[in-house]
């Protein structure tokens, strides 16, 4: 079992320390690990994803879900956070969203354009901004610019970062694919190299080991590869997502072994509201449980 670094660890500017604390202290479980709601798929997948669960399109619902299941922080865009979010500002913290694409094109150049800056995030209130940074994408050169000005404004403003690391492109398609453990891990690192306090990735695949670079076509166990990609992101905190909706035992064993490798928490979506609003709650019940036996020291 792999230790998670500390706060005091992190070499955090007073502002970013402070509003971390308080995500990972006055929330959730209180025992420095995180559990967040992300709530941007109607987005980045269209509102076919409401359909499991036609409630779940209501964003008053999601955030009562999120109040309910006394959950970290709730992952949300700049429209959603100006319309619904004022009702529960002070109620769970809020992770403002600064980009975000449609998945209509093909990813094969993906770029997720900005629609809001860290200073909307300070005038709503949120703890933490959350980025999605398309690692391995041709359209990598204007991501990074624009991701500088973010961590740029992060930096100034003591706004704890969030990177949705994603490989994405068609280079990434011919060496193993997105969820492969080669592009997971690169991912990982790449955040960590830029300056993210904290790194979002799925959970990687080491047996999608088609045309993937040295040694990731060995065989590695799930265990494993998650905690290389943890090691991989060094001083960069991990979250690992859900993805899409899957069985319950296999979200519990993909939640135990992010933790045993040292991760910070979880990020589910799909997984806790495309079913019932009580399934939902015995669901994130189950999760922390798991999350309970890996506090901080």
């Amino acid at each position: 079992m792999q230790k998670r670094a500390a706060l005091s660890e992190l070499g955090l500017s007073i502002g970013k320390k402070a509003r971390l604390r308080r995500i990972l202290f006055d929330y959730g479980l209180r025992n420095g690990t995180a559990l967040f709601l992300p709530y941007d798929q109607g987005l980045e997948h269209g509102p076919r994803d409401f359909f499991a669960n036609p409630e779940a399109s209501d964003p008053r619902y999601i955030m009562k879900l999120a109040v309910a299941g006394e959950f970290n922080g709730v992952a949300i865009q700049i429209g959603l956070a100006e319309k619904f979010f004022w009702e529960y500002a002070g109620e769970i913290p809020l992770i403002l969203k600064l980009n975000g694409k449609t998945d209509i094109p093909s990813d094969a150049a993906a770029l997720s354009p900005v629609h809001a800056g860290v200073e909307d995030a300070v005038r709503l209130g949120a703890d933490a901004v959350g980025y999605t940074l398309y690692v391995g994408s041709p359209a990598q050169e204007a991501d990074f610019a624009q991701y500088r000005t973010i961590r740029a404004d992060a930096q100034r403003l003591g706004m704890p970062l969030i990177v949705w690391a994603y490989p994405r492109g068609e280079a990434i398609e011919a060496k193993g694919g997105k969820d492969s453990f080669y592009a997971v891990d690169y991912a990982a690192r790449v955040a960590s190299e830029l300056g993210a306090d904290v790194v979002k990735v799925n959970f990687p695949r080491p047996d999608r080991r088609d045309h993937v670079r040295p040694p990731y076509e060995e065989i590695f166990s799930p265990q494993q590869a998650i905690d290389h990609v943890v090691r991989s992101a060094n001083r960069t905190l991990v979250l690992v997502s859900g993805g899409e909706r899957a069985g319950d035992e296999a979200m519990y064993r993909k939640a135990e072994q992010a933790m045993d490798a040292g991760g910070l928490g979880l990020i589910f979506g799909r997984n806790v509201w495309q079913r019932g609003y009580d399934d939902s709650l015995n669901f994130i019940d189950g999760l922390k449980e798991i999350l309970v036996q890996h506090p901080s020291e």
